[in-house]
């Protein structure tokens, strides 16, 4: 006779099983263009009422397909990147994957009305995999000195905000990604300027903007 210790354990299976199913089938339907939660929930064999349960809002479909590109297809190339002899070029290459990504996932970027607000998060978590190889770049000379791990997701999701849209063809990502790598060049670099107390929020800033053109 099953214990009560053997239902909450069949219980966290099964809600493991389904936040896999909707993040999955999340990737599918943002994959194909505009989606809807509905939409998602029936790619995953779930009722709504089960999606919304594990995902209450957009944003947090969102988090979790950010949260599974960056851990199954980036994680693997930061960590290769971490014997690369070109750290800058590899840190660049990262970049441009994480754009290809994102774009791939054609719905992604428009799901969520704050998605620079989910992905400044997301990317937070992997500053640290970054740390090692910005510190063999510093140490190369290959990047500004004064550059932190903590700046590199506000430097990736400016261009992902600007830059992994369907409307922006590889050839003109691949220009603004180089000319954003431009400015980690320590040659002639100007310092940069410290962060005052309540000004360090790239998302603070997008929201701003957002809200700004919400009132328009």
């Amino acid at each position: 006779m099953p214990t009560a210790n053997d239902r909450a354990t069949r219980r966290r299976v099964d809600a493991r099983s389904s936040v896999e199913r909707i993040t999955v089938a999340g990737r599918t339907v943002l994959g194909k263009g505009e989606g809807s939660l509905e939409l998602i929930a029936a790619e995953a064999g779930v009722g709504i009422a089960t999606l919304y349960r594990h995902f209450p809002n957009r944003e947090a479909i969102v988090r979790a397909v950010l949260d599974d590109i960056l851990e199954t297809d980036l994680l693997p190339l930061i960590e290769r990147a971490a014997d690369a002899p070109d750290t800058r070029q590899a840190l660049h290459d990262i970049a441009t994957r994480l754009l290809d990504l994102i774009t791939a996932e054609r719905g992604l970027v428009t799901f969520a009305s704050n998605f620079a607000d989910v992905a400044v998060d997301v990317l937070q978590n992997f500053s640290a995999s970054l740390h090692p190889l910005l510190l063999r770049a510093q140490e190369a000379g290959e990047v500004r000195g004064d550059l932190t791990a903590e700046d590199i997701p506000h430097f990736l999701v400016m261009a992902v905000a600007g830059l992994a849209i369907p409307s922006a063809a590889p050839s003109l990502r691949a220009r603004f990604i180089a000319l954003l790598f431009d400015s980690l060049n320590p040659a002639n670099a100007t310092p940069l300027p410290p962060l005052l107390a309540g000004e360090g929020d790239l998302r603070t800033a997008l929201g701003n903007v957002n809200g700004g053109r919400q009132a328009e």
